[in-house]
């Protein structure tokens, strides 16, 4: 009995004991950081880490001091908190190894110290910086009736929106714009800025939004984007708004618009229709697939990827109209996004379609630098363009539990097109005399098919910063189309007389089909807290064909004689092993990352007409490095490296032969080798959100080795041929800089000035075959560009003033005719004003000026000034009715033109384009969004 109570009592003894050695004490004493003053009184709270949920809670002594006992093993967070003072936070483990966490003096810092990067709160601005992302509270800025989210952005701090709607934040140029978090119409800012209503806003975030890798696995990959997010106000989510716009001017222009959204809570349905022919070619159009159907060209990407690209490289690529020519667009679409299932399942999806017709005028002037002497060619152009395209889009997002979460993708394109052009070009040598002519015209109808899906799978491992992710994406493109090409070539003698020439009459039809299946695994392993390994590899197949026919007349109107020298059908299948491996280095202030991908790729093509076939095997190496430190959430340095290999396009390496322009053509190079790419990019950005001042400063450098060139015999005649090859001795160079600072001033009534930098160049080469001599020349062409320019901004309730103007500096300058160079300074710059009168009516107007001076290659100058005004009426009290009266190019200035150097070609373009015309349009905005009323 004795044995079993002395037993019990070392029992209780050693487990007190065991007890009292696993419970903790937490001390330290709290003081301000400027007066050294001691803060009695003050909040100390340990929470859980896990949940955040209240452990032990103690108010500092008068001397500062605090201490927190009795605390078991565990891993928590310390709170201490002060009236007027900043919080200070602390995640810290307790174990065996600690008895007593002394946290010695706990320095806080008042809150009007730390005014600048914290927390701005006054009469009329409320900004909140939450770590990475600036809070504007939209509700402590004065708007007017009707106003739009553009006009709200234009009030905040730090953001520019200038006259076309872009959008510039802290620095940089801002391409997204979500709504709640979720794209809107497929991520089209114009959509958001200019026709969401600003008084449904609650919130406008700014920050920097990481690729879906990145978010994922934590790592950056430098792939940011900086966002703008609207948040709606809670019971402006519910309801609907819209508005009609039309106008009817002189010459027949006209436009219209009808917008109408419903939101319901998660739920958001938008439709829009627009008709114009002033230069609205819809309310944006951001795709970037082709709407061509010309000619067909296979290239390749840096990883050795392979597709065929087409059409003539103009506006009617991407759909928006650059100010060339006439344009007669009609465009429609609608959307919808949705989140259920506790947000576990979401939905965006849109719909689009679009017709765009452009009629072109114009001339091109180009010089043509040989060793002996120059060719000068003027060509006159009229072109009819059209095409009509439908997409379909769907992203449906699902988390299928706390670690995993799945994003499926789908799209779909059908286009039609049709493109009609004549010209007439006439060549001249340096003497004036007449070289050669071409009268020629060509025709070409289309159609395309489109359809791609991808998938996005994430997992999230047990250990913290352990995952990996698959991507799988297949792409469809498949494109038919017909034409016809008459071409009617002349040459002379120096003394104008003809001798000799060649005429093209023939039925054209390219067929291309392009399947690529690619897929992508990524693993991230840490191997410390702030060490992390990217380990990726993908596999990829590649099937495409390019079938292109040239038919001859065997009679009149009966083009069936086949043309077997610009006749080709290609067949290729490639297979692509691709893996990296990424050391990325993270703490709060310090972003490291450097490794290198490569890829390996194998390709067989075959040429089924002639029977010959290709096969080609290649490695590329895709090295990366990158560092960034960031002083503060408004202030960071970054710089980087990124090598590329270039590898050539299979029209380089055995081309696909095109008459389309017999005076160019070209010619393969089976021996053509891969070049090599770096890049090097600085960039420093700083915001200081008390003063509104920021500073930007970006600057590249950019070299190439085993660049491939042109090789170019130009023969006495005026024709072209044309060779791909390596250039061994020489390494092209380019450069940009571009730097703005920028700050508001009080003293000019709050007008915001700022400074611009922007210049860079290059320096290229080109081989080029004398005509007499029969000697291959190195002709190196140096491009400088310079440009500063002054900004002043000022916006206010009832008016706003912007202007930007500046001298530039551009020069092309070719070493075989240095004594005919095209450099000047000329001037730029824009600006527009507008402000309300009484009776509620508002003026606006807005001008550019142009000034590009004459040079040795051009012996013009051209000089423009472009004003326009309109004047509108609004009717009722919350403004939903505007009358306008608009002028468009007061002073019928408006000239297409531009002037650019390639290769050993300088050019000179005029273009027709939309001239003065005066328009009347009404108006109606509606809203029923949660029965507010427009914020005064």
């Amino acid at each position: 009995m004795k044995r079993l109570l002395l037993s019990l009592c070392l029992f209780v003894f050693m487990t007190s004991y065991s007890k009292a050695q696993s419970l903790h004490t937490i001390k330290g004493r709290t003081i301000d950081t400027a007066s050294t003053t001691l803060l009695s009184g003050t909040s100390i709270a340990v929470l859980n880490a896990k949940d955040s949920t209240l452990v032990k809670f103690t108010r500092a002594a008068e001397n500062g001091s605090f201490e927190l006992s009795g605390i078991k093993n565990g891993k928590f967070i310390l709170l201490v908190s002060y009236p007027k003072y900043a919080d200070f936070v602390d995640h810290f483990t307790l174990d065996s190894t600690t008895q007593v966490k002394d946290y010695g003096k706990i320095n806080l810092t008042g809150m009007a110290k730390i005014l600048a990067d914290v927390i701005i709160k006054g009469e009329r601005t409320a900004i909140k910086i939450k770590g990475d992302t600036t809070e504007f509270n939209a509700s402590s800025y004065s708007i007017q009736p009707n106003d739009k989210v553009e006009d709200l952005l234009k009030k905040l701090p730090g953001i520019q929106v200038d006259k076309d709607g872009k959008i510039t934040a802290q620095g940089k140029t801002v391409p997204k714009v979500l709504v709640d978090g979720e794209e809107f119409f497929g991520d089209d800012p114009t959509l958001v800025t200019k026709n969401l209503r600003a008084d449904m806003v609650d919130k406008v975030q700014l920050y920097e939004k990481s690729s879906d890798q990145a978010a994922f696995t934590g790592v950056d990959d430098g792939q940011k984007t900086q966002t703008i997010n609207i948040k709606l106000k809670e019971d402006k989510k519910t309801g609907f708004f819209g508005k009609v716009d039309a106008g009817y001017g002189t010459d027949d222009f006209y436009k219209g618009q009808v917008l109408f959204n419903r939101f319901k809570g998660k739920q958001k349905f938008s439709v829009y229709g627009t008709a114009g022919n002033n230069g609205t070619t819809g309310l944006s159009w951001q795709d970037n697939n082709k709407l061509g159907a010309g000619s067909d060209n296979m290239q390749m990407s840096d990883d050795g990827s392979m597709w065929f690209s087409y059409g003539g490289g103009d506006e009617l690529e991407s759909g928006s109209y650059y100010g060339e020519g006439i344009p007669r667009a009609l465009t429609g679409g609608a959307h919808y996004d949705n989140k259920w299932n506790s947000d576990k399942e979401s939905i965006n999806t849109n719909y689009k379609l679009g017709a765009l017709g452009i009629k072109t005028t114009k001339n091109t002037i180009s010089q043509n630098n040989l060793p002996d002497g120059i060719i000068n060619t003027n060509t006159d152009e009229n072109s009819d363009r059209n095409v009509f395209r439908q997409k379909l889009d769907a992203t449906y997002t699902i988390k299928l539990d706390t670690t995993s979460n799945l994003k499926v993708s789908i799209d779909g394109t059908l286009k039609n097109s049709d493109n009609t052009s004549t010209s007439n070009s006439k060549g001249f040598r340096g003497n004036n005399s007449m070289l050669n002519s071409n009268d020629q015209s060509n025709s070409n109808d289309g159609k395309e098919q489109i359809f791609n899906i991808s998938a996005f799978y994430t997992k999230k491992l047990k250990k913290l910063g352990r995952n990996y992710s698959v991507n799988i994406s297949q792409k469809l493109n498949q494109i038919n189309s017909t034409g016809y090409l008459y071409s009617d070539v002349k040459y002379f003698d120096e003394s104008g007389v003809k001798n000799g020439g060649e005429v093209t009459d023939q039925f054209k039809t390219n067929n291309t089909r392009n399947s690529i299946l690619s897929t992508n695994l990524t693993y991230n392993e840490p191997l410390s807290k702030s060490v992390a390994l990217v380990l990726n590899y993908g596999f990829g197949i590649n099937d495409s064909r390019s079938n292109r026919k040239s038919f001859n007349q065997s009679s009149p109107g009966n083009y069936d004689v086949l043309d077997a020298e610009f006749s080709n059908d290609f067949k290729a299948t490639q297979y692509i092993n691709q893996g990296g491996a990424i050391f990325n280095y993270k703490k709060p202030k310090t972003t490291i990352s450097f490794g290198s991908k490569v890829s390996a790729v194998n390709f067989d093509q075959l040429e089924q007409l002639s029977g010959q076939s290709y096969k080609r095997s290649f490695v590329n190496w895709l090295p990366q490095a990158s560092y960034q430190y960031k002083f503060s959430a408004q202030k960071s340095f970054r710089i980087s490296y990124n090598g590329n290999t270039t590898q050539p396009s299979v029209n380089q390496l055995q081309p696909v032969k095109v008459n389309d322009n017999p005076l160019y053509q070209p010619l393969g190079n089976p021996d053509l080798a891969p070049s090599f790419d770096s890049r090097f990019n600085v960039n420093y950005n700083s915001y200081k959100v008390l003063s509104q001042q920021s500073i930007y400063v970006g600057a590249s450098f950019g070299l190439v080795n085993k660049a491939i060139v042109s090789n170019t015999q130009t023969d006495a005649s005026g024709k072209t041929i044309v060779q791909s090859v390596n250039l061994s001795d020489k390494t092209p160079i380019n450069y940009n800089i571009y730097s703005s600072i920028g700050r508001k001033l009080k003293f000019l009534f709050d007008s915001s000035i700022g400074l611009n930098l922007n210049a860079g160049g290059n320096t290229s080469y080109s081989y080029v075959k004398s005509q007499l001599s029969n000697e291959v020349e190195l002709n190196r062409v140096t491009t400088t560009r310079f440009s500063p320019s002054l900004d002043i901004n000022r916006y206010k309730d009832k008016s706003e003033l912007y202007i930007n103007f500046g001298p530039s500096y551009n020069a092309q300058i070719a070493s075989l005719q240095k004594d005919r160079p095209n450099k000047g300074w000329g001037w730029q710059g824009y600006g527009g004003m507008s402000f309300t009168l009484p009776k509620k009516i508002k003026f606006r107007a807005d001008g550019e000026y142009t000034y590009t001076p004459k040079s040795q290659a051009f012996d013009t100058s051209f000089e423009q000034i472009i004003i326009n005004a309109s004047i509108t009426k609004s009717f009722f009290k919350k403004e939903d009715l505007k009358f306008t009266i608009q002028g468009n190019d007061l002073f019928n200035q408006n000239r297409g033109f531009r002037r650019y150097a390639y290769s050993n070609i300088i050019t000179q373009t005029n273009y027709n384009n939309i001239s003065r015309y005066f328009m009347f349009s009404l108006v109606w905005d509606f809203n029923k969004m949660g029965g507010g009323t427009p914020q005064k």
